[in-house]
């Protein structure tokens, strides 16, 4: 049984790098990290800003892998229903705030790297059918969430 959690350890810690570096790759092309420090005058910190987003990934994947026993939440299930539901609304809504902050500024770096899609269909002297590639890659990404997440409500 030990072999087995430290084998997933390994595995979860290997696919936490893969997935942060991607991640990282993709927030780094799209220069999201260099505009949130320039538009926050805290140049210097740039590389915590970029430690700090490998991290949080890492521990992402390997929260999602294992099941880790929560004593914050046990505490917090303890307290007053009244004070439960200010401090999960509080929570909630600062969660949602600060991921709509950041989806929304990744979208809009995104919209602005694509600017160079014209440059690349030029040079790769594609003269039409970008509504088919860009219908066809949402189109994927649907049939792909929806198989996700039908099989995994299923089990």
């Amino acid at each position: 049984m030990l072999i087995k959690e430290i084998i997933l350890g390994i595995c979860g810690l290997g696919f936490g790098m893969m997935v942060a570096a991607g991640v990282f790759t993709v927030l780094f092309v799209v220069g999201l990290i260099p505009r949130f420090a320039s538009k926050t005058n805290t140049a210097r910190c740039e590389i915590l800003y970029e430690e700090f987003i490998i991290a949080g990934t890492m521990l992402g994947c390997v929260a999602s892998v294992f099941d880790f026993p929560f004593a914050l939440g046990d505490a917090i299930m303890q307290l007053p229903p009244a004070l439960y539901d200010i401090l999960t609304n509080v929570l909630l809504s600062a969660i949602g705030i600060f991921t709509g902050i950041f989806v929304g500024c990744l979208a809009l770096a995104i919209a602005e790297l694509l600017d160079s899609i014209p440059i690349f269909a030029r040079r790769a002297k594609l003269h039409g059918g970008f509504e088919v590639i860009v219908a066809a890659i949402a189109l994927g990404k649907l049939i792909g969430a929806i198989i996700y997440f039908a099989w995994e409500f299923a089990m």
